[in-house]
């Protein structure tokens, strides 16, 4: 099973794999991951908490990721160097909610050089 997305200076460790699905079942509404068609409930139980986990753990990593670039994008040493006006326009965010992100990439990049440890930006 996955864990939940590990904190600076603890390991990471990797969720259970999404398996992709081919196209063709990926079109059907009802399939999701074929664990409409498990029968035990058990099987079902654990396979559904996998993926979520996985889900999860997947969905933290990514918005470390969007936090680190919203840093570097609106790093004043950079020539092209955006306002988060112009960070949260492109990410559909709310300003308040990019200066968090801009705060929380700079922690995750090394740039809050002794603070307390890194905060989730909400």
């Amino acid at each position: 099973m996955a864990e939940p997305t590990p904190r600076r200076n603890e390991p990471r460790l990797r969720p259970a794999p999404l398996l992709f699905e081919p196209a063709q079942v990926a079109d059907d509404p009802e399939h999701f991951f074929d664990l409409e068609s498990m029968d035990d409930p058990r099987a079902l139980l654990t396979r559904s908490t996998e993926l979520a986990l996985a889900f999860r753990a997947a969905a933290d990593r990514a918005v470390e990721f969007q936090a680190m670039a919203a840093a570097q994008l609106a790093d004043p040493r950079r020539f092209d160097r955006l306002t988060t006006a112009d960070i949260a326009e492109r990410a559909e965010w709310t300003e308040d909610y990019a200066k968090k992100m801009v705060e929380f990439g700079r922690d995750l990049l090394g740039g809050a050089e002794g603070g307390a440890g890194h905060a989730d930006p909400v």
